[in-house]
């Protein structure tokens, strides 16, 4: 019985004779170090095979085990080894991550209708022989959806941290503030999501930059997570083994703000939630009161979002209202800045050391570079590895032959390319079927660029895998370009 279409596609496999059956007696063995991985993997295969699978502390046959092992300290923190034999299932890992990751190839060598949520009836759960050994290539794989222009339910956030867990993608980057609308509840400052969630309007396509060309939706938008909402997702994706990069964007990309509290603008006028898409000169102030503001603004994000890294953007903030204000002037004469690129700067490096202060990592844009990098910060290169550069057509074939690591970096500079993640922009995706549409397969061929070793990767090979792995994502509900008509 040869082993099912897995993707990504593991580092080693080697076939063995024979199949491993779940049935009436099998069983979950694990200690209590691993009860939760064991308790989400038998929440996982129940629905569909309609079995107990009960969690045990030991069994003499039909079971699956899950161990950790430090022998396999050379597979790193995301590492795992699979056996399937005729008696037992063997998932061990130096770390639960490992674990997590085993879990999620053992359900793809099941038939792809164990993804669905009632028992099929006559179905045999039959597992192919074999043994894998696994580890990624890369550190950060990631899923990036802005959900600043177009807001997206809790549903689908959590049903989309679902998917990237099965493809072994394991950071989710959350765009949770824009022009068009500021999405977290922040306790201290609630005419943030009180007026800036809500804009009046939606421009909709086709893209123009001519003004008196836009067309518009005529339908009013907004919506925004609770704290509550944000910790029940953090603690999904936690489960999940999933990191949550929340990303409040500032200097710029921050005009939903400035309508809730004009005081953190630099005319102190009155404006309104965006409703178009591109860029406003209408950006953060750089006064003191302003610094304290998005402190406050982060030590609420700080105890909602556990992760090492938090995005400030620093993307795409006209320098425009600073030039033509007083106090951003004082500022750069204050500061000894030579000009409003570095006045940008300075911005970014005040965060960067409020949060290297209380054990965190800023992350922003690649503008972040004009006027120079801040000393903690890590860069994401959204504009191309040559420099400026958007737009165009992805097709699943480029995204399949995408290297993260540049052929020019050194094989020292290689060591600080943490990864790479698929970026979701909303402007033109209203819901979350268009999302999916877009995001769809190609965020499967990114999860095996960033996950499986090069020698293994062939473009005919994917496709082939691909079309059982379409089944999968059929059953669960996933609008992949291919599977219907475009969505309007």
């Amino acid at each position: 019985m040869a082993p099912a279409a897995l993707i990504p596609v593991p580092a080693k496999l080697t076939p063995r004779s024979g199949a491993f059956v779940l049935g009436a007696t099998t069983s979950i063995v694990a200690a209590d170090d691993l009860r939760a991985e064991a308790e989400l993997l038998r929440d996982q295969l129940r629905p569909a095979t309609g079995l107990p699978l009960p969690i045990a502390s030991s069994a003499k046959t039909s079971s699956i085990a899950l161990a950790l092992d430090s022998s396999l300290a050379n597979l790193g923190e995301e590492g795992y080894r699979l056996t399937v034999g005729a008696d037992e299932v063997a998932i061990r890992a130096p770390k639960p991550a490992g674990i997590r990751h085993g879990a999620q190839t053992l359900r793809q060598l099941l038939p792809p209708d164990i993804h669905r949520r009632a028992p099929i009836a006559g179905a045999s759960w039959a597992i192919p022989a074999v043994e894998i050994e696994d580890r990624p290539s890369f550190a950060w794989r990631g899923s990036h959806l802005d959900v600043g222009r177009h807001f997206m339910p809790k549903e689908f956030v959590l049903k989309h941290i679902d998917l990237l867990a099965l493809h072994k993608l394991n950071v989710f980057h959350w765009h949770l503030t824009e022009d068009q609308g500021w999405r977290i509840e922040i306790k201290k400052y609630p005419k943030l999501t009180a007026v800036g969630a809500f804009r009046k309007d939606s421009m909709t396509a086709p893209r123009t930059k001519d003004p008196s060309l836009r067309k518009f939706s005529g339908r009013p938008h907004g919506g925004f997570y609770t704290q509550d909402d944000v910790r029940e997702v953090v603690r999904y994706a936690a489960d999940r083994g999933i990191t949550i990069l929340p990303e409040i964007e500032m200097p710029g990309h921050a005009m939903a703000a400035i309508a809730a509290y004009p005081e953190l603008g630099n005319t102190g006028k009155q404006v309104e939630v965006l409703t178009t898409w591109g860029i406003t000169d209408h950006v953060l102030g750089v006064t003191d009161n302003v610094l304290r503001f998005f402190e406050d603004v982060l030590d609420e994000v700080l105890d909602l979002f556990p992760s090492k890294f938090i995005h400030v953007g620093g993307d795409e903030c006209p320098k425009t209202e600073w030039r033509n204000t007083p106090s951003a002037q004082e500022r750069m004469k204050k500061e000894g800045l030579r000009n409003e690129d570095e006045l940008q700067s300075w911005f970014i490096r005040h965060f960067d050391a409020w949060l290297q202060k209380r054990g965190r990592r800023l992350v922003g844009w690649d503008e972040i570079l004009e006027g120079g990098l801040a000393p903690g910060a890590t860069v994401m290169s959204w504009r191309g590895e040559e420099g400026p550069g958007i737009g165009g057509h992805n097709s699943l074939e480029d995204v399949y032959a995408y290297r993260p690591v540049p052929k020019q970096l050194s094989a020292e500079e290689t060591k600080h390319v943490l990864g790479a993640q698929g970026q979701i922009w909303t402007e033109y995706m209203p819901d979350p079927k268009r999302v999916e549409y877009m995001a769809w397969p190609r965020l499967v061929a990114l999860s095996e660029v960033l996950w499986s070793p090069p020698e293994t990767r062939d473009l005919a090979s994917f496709k082939s895998r691909l079309d059982t792995h379409l089944k999968r994502l059929a059953i669960l509900d996933v609008n992949y370009r291919g599977r219907f008509s475009t969505p309007e």
